[in-house]
């Protein structure tokens, strides 16, 4: 039988890198040699069930390269020699991008914290996470509205899904290559607008996004609780209040035919494109019960939408964009698993919950450490020795 844990440190050993007096890991050392936003957090997470030490190291090396104005980027350069294929885009920064991710750093932080109750590493990064959460209340949501734009599609973290064709204006069948081009000319535009959050998305490309809101909403909630440890009380309300908008937004601009939609636009057009976003909710307890039933037995459990024989699609099956083998439109990521399985626990779905971990564990099992995977056979493809499998440990 697998060793999954030995296995998922062997892995982390071996995509570990350091820079100075910086420690991180690379996603894949062939395809990903660089440092990425999101998934630090979840390499932060995966570290904390072997060395908290580690863990710590890798949000700091994260925050090591915080903009003035709070912004955390989505990528890092350490090592801009690195052999890759991964395209080299303009984002008018030599080190770094200009654009950041799904803010789950809070979370990660959080989940050292539960492990070591070390007061003293909350307190040498809340300040960075209190400019970053700031961030992207005030510069992100310029009309006040409560919920967080989304200048760039790779800000998503799914750099090519289906939710963002229509922001893109590509057909729902394309190829990599076209969606690849209409990003880089958008870094281009972010350029000349100099990522100045409020210009660049009213004028090119303005997504409300639900997984990032959804996870904004967590993360609000967890960072309200690090700031009650500190003895920050009026932080901790802010941030409490200011999820709650958010929630109370999502319902009103997201929701409809009991799903929530991902919004395009000043005018919140809601893009009907169903992937593995109508579940994002759950993870930060947004739905009802009878909300979240309803979206588990119509769509979860349904062989013509998500009911795969590996769970979880990233797109649904009934989609024209769903592609079995194309970056976000229709393979299992361990990641979006990882999301799904927290928000089942959190509703009370265990049976359905530990379907999503053993369908994790046994894509790993058959196909290795890969990026991505087929929901029907569970043929891995993409990146190999790709760090999101280790996830499965948080899972256990």
């Amino acid at each position: 039988m697998m060793d999954l844990k030995k296995l998922t440190f062997e892995l982390l050993l071996s995509n570990r890198r350091s820079v100075q007096d910086y420690q991180y890991t690379v996603p894949s050392p062939d395809s990903y040699p660089y440092q990425w936003l999101w998934d630090s957090c979840f390499h932060a997470i995966i570290l904390s069930h072997f060395n908290i030490e580690d863990a710590k190291l890798e949000i700091l090396s994260l925050l090591s390269s915080q903009f003035d104005n709070g912004l955390i980027p989505h990528i890092i350069y350490w090592d801009k020699m690195a052999k890759t294929d991964f395209p080299q885009i303009n984002w008018g920064k030599d080190q770094t991008s200009s654009i950041t991710q799904p803010p789950m750093i809070a979370y990660a932080v959080w989940q050292i914290f539960q492990k070591d109750n070390d007061k003293s590493f909350i307190k040498k990064v809340y300040p960075n996470l209190y400019n970053f959460y700031r961030y992207l209340l005030t510069e992100r949501d310029p009309h006040q509205n409560h919920l967080i734009g989304i200048l760039n599609p790779d800000e998503s973290g799914e750099d090519n899904s289906p939710r963002f064709d229509l922001a893109l204006r590509l057909p729902s069948i394309h190829t990599i290559d076209e969606n690849r081009q209409k990003r880089f000319e958008l870094a281009d535009q972010n350029i000349k607008c100099n990522f100045d959050a409020s210009f660049c998305m009213r004028n090119f490309f303005w997504v409300k996004d639900v997984p990032f809101n959804s996870i904004m909403v967590e993360n609000l909630k967890i960072l309200s609780q690090i700031a009650e440890v500190l003895g920050h009380s009026e932080d901790a309300k802010f941030f409490l209040r200011e999820q709650e908008k958010i929630v109370e937004a999502m319902k009103k601009f997201m929701f409809e035919d009991n799903l929530f939609w991902s919004t395009f636009g000043k005018d919140y057009q809601k893009i009907k494109v169903k992937t593995w976003a109508i579940f994002a909710p759950l993870f930060a307890q947004i739905l009802s019960k009878d909300q979240a039933k309803k979206l588990v037995d119509d769509y979860l459990l349904n062989p013509k939408e998500f009911k795969t024989e590996f769970l979880l699609p990233t797109v649904s099956i009934s989609e024209d964009s769903f592609d079995k083998q194309a970056l976000w439109r229709g393979p299992v990521w361990i990641a979006t698993n990882w999301f799904v399985y927290k928000g089942l626990i959190k509703y009370n779905f265990l049976d359905l919950a530990e379907q999503i971990k053993q369908s994790s564990i046994s894509l790993i099992s058959q196909s290795g450490f890969r990026e991505h995977f087929d929901p029907f056979t569970g043929e891995g493809y993409g990146a190999r020795n790709f760090t999101w499998g280790g996830l499965v440990l948080d899972m256990l």
